[in-house]
């Protein structure tokens, strides 16, 4: 039995072995074993699948560790995942951007806010791994890759300004970088290919793919059949399964096709399903994040999030209905969305125009970039506040007490009623002092906390809790990191740092 493969164990389970019998237990492990191809299409060391930060950063490692012949491969047609669309920030505590900008900070700290906004559901192993790795990691992107950084920036839910904001504010401020490293190291990135079925030999160990190249998204049949092994294992770096209904509401019913996403479309998760296959365990699959910063008047990831989490903590968040505050601007991400979704309907946030240059325009978007949000309809500019009251149909009054109140928390830097956090450098909303800039507010489907269970060396576990040979994960595609919430910009380091992991560890590996 020890040779038994996963995947027909646990197929033939599902399509009712149980009546077959003992007769199945006698049927030889080379029969119940996965069709293993006449031939070899192609060889490699280590293959990656995804072209995100996690399968990006895998594949570089592994170069950078001397495996020789490196290979990556993604369904879509253009590079770069969700990863490419991004915020364009990624954690990291104790730097030297830090300390010249006065900001203490530690791995001990760091870990602390991850387990916290974790809710304690946090493999702590996991979380430990990040942090202490997350300084490393900063350096490793900035001197090794070549990843230009401007500015350090504060993401709801940490204790510190830790998140290091890329000079584009965008993911390809990481992805284009990588890319032309790939190049430089002669690591090819092959694009529309599909990986169809994970192969594992008759002892278990994972030895190749196989695969639909020329794959068009999202048709099933499209593309060649070819199979390729890799002797050293694959990276399962494909992301998680946002742009799934089907699968996200078999975790979690309320995320009907009523909430849409952030995730490029390509986030669908079967690569997932087909580590299942392999017995590969998911663990907190439900916990599922919706971004509270994203704007109901423009779609996918947009530009929004970026002034929104910028100026958390410089205005307030309000309920149109009421003109009142409802939760802790600067909470996480679930405080924000859970209290955005209990309200029903889209919110309003609001600051001034000091704020918005000193937070959003220097720190976290290019000047280009939010006259284009403005363009959009998105984020709109008001003389005074009674025009953005009038503008989103808000009560006058009402906003002005509610305002002045919020002033008064800014100034004593307390806030009695949410805990909201202040920051030093913050103008408070006064009318009279605008110009004023407001915007609305809508959750989307963002983050999949859940996914494979790994262990801090980016094996691939099975439901026994036995690592299967060969397989990694990294990034989305992985559950137990975050737990409940994600932290900003946490996962951007939780990707590139598993996904260097993954190398190292498949470097002493051999199918």
């Amino acid at each position: 039995m020890a040779s038994l493969s996963r995947r027909h164990f646990l197929g033939g389970a599902a399509a009712g072995a149980v009546t077959a019998g003992l007769a199945a237990v006698s049927t030889s492990a080379a029969a119940l074993s996965p069709k293993m191809p006449q031939k070899w299409d192609e060889t490699v060391d280590f293959l990656v699948i995804g072209t995100g930060f996690a399968g990006l950063g895998g594949a570089l490692e592994a170069h950078q560790q001397g495996i020789k012949n490196v290979l990556v491969v993604d369904k879509m047609p253009t590079a770069g995942g969700n990863s490419i669309i991004n915020g364009g920030a990624v954690a990291a505590a104790g730097t030297d951007m830090q300390k010249a900008a006065g900001i203490k900070d530690s791995p001990d700290l760091l870990y602390k806010d991850i387990m916290k906004a974790g809710g304690g559901l946090c493999h702590p192993e996991l979380a430990r791994h990040i942090a202490d790795s997350s300084v490393e990691n900063f350096y490793w992107l900035r001197d090794k890759i070549g990843v230009k950084f401007q500015a350090v920036t504060y993401h709801g839910g940490h204790s510190v300004k830790r998140s290091h904001a890329v000079t584009s504010h965008r993911g390809d401020g990481f992805i284009l970088p990588m890319l032309a490293k790939c190049k430089e190291y002669g690591i090819p990135v092959r694009l529309r290919t599909f990986v169809e079925e994970i192969i594992e030999d008759d002892q278990g160990r994972v030895v190749g793919v196989k695969v639909r190249e020329k794959y068009r998204f999202p048709r099933a049949n499209s593309g060649t059949v070819k199979y390729i092994r890799s002797n050293k294992g694959v990276l399962l770096a494909s992301g998680g399964f946002a742009q799934n209904v089907t699968m996200r509401m078999s975790h979690d019913p309320r995320l009907t096709a009523a909430f849409t996403s952030t995730n490029q479309p390509g986030a669908t998760g079967e690569v997932i399903q087909e580590a299942q296959f392999l017995g590969a365990n998911t663990v907190q699959m439900d916990w599922i994040q919706l971004g509270p910063w994203t704007s109901p008047d423009e779609s996918g990831f947009g530009l929004c999030p970026l002034v929104t989490e910028a100026t958390v903590g410089y205005g307030p968040m309000i309920d149109p209905a009421t003109a009142r505050r409802f939760v802790m601007e600067t909470g996480n991400r679930k405080v924000r969305a859970d209290a955005i979704v209990a309200i029903g309907h889209p919110v309003i946030m609001y600051t001034n125009e000091k704020n918005i240059m000193n937070q959003v325009v220097n720190h976290n978007m290019t000047p280009a970039m939010f006259e284009k949000v403005q363009a959009s309809g998105v984020v709109h500019k008001f003389n005074t506040l009674k025009e953005l009251a009038a503008f989103y149909k808000v009560d006058y009054n009402a906003l002005m007490k509610e305002n002045d109140k919020f002033n008064s928390y800014m100034k004593a830097m307390k806030d009695p009623e949410f805990n909201c956090k202040f920051f030093k450098d913050g103008v408070p909303n006064e009318e009279g002092k605008g110009p004023f800039y407001g915007w609305r507010l809508w959750p989307r489907v963002h983050h999949c906390m859940g996914g494979l269970e790994i262990n801090n060396k980016a094996q691939v576990l099975d439901a026994r809790h036995n690592v299967i040979p060969g397989l990694y994960a990294a990034g989305e595609a992985t559950g137990g990191v975050h737990g409940m919430v994600r932290l900003g910009t946490v996962a951007v380091a939780d990707c590139i740092i598993f996904g260097r992991t993954a190398a190292r560890t498949a470097k002493g590996y051999q199918a």
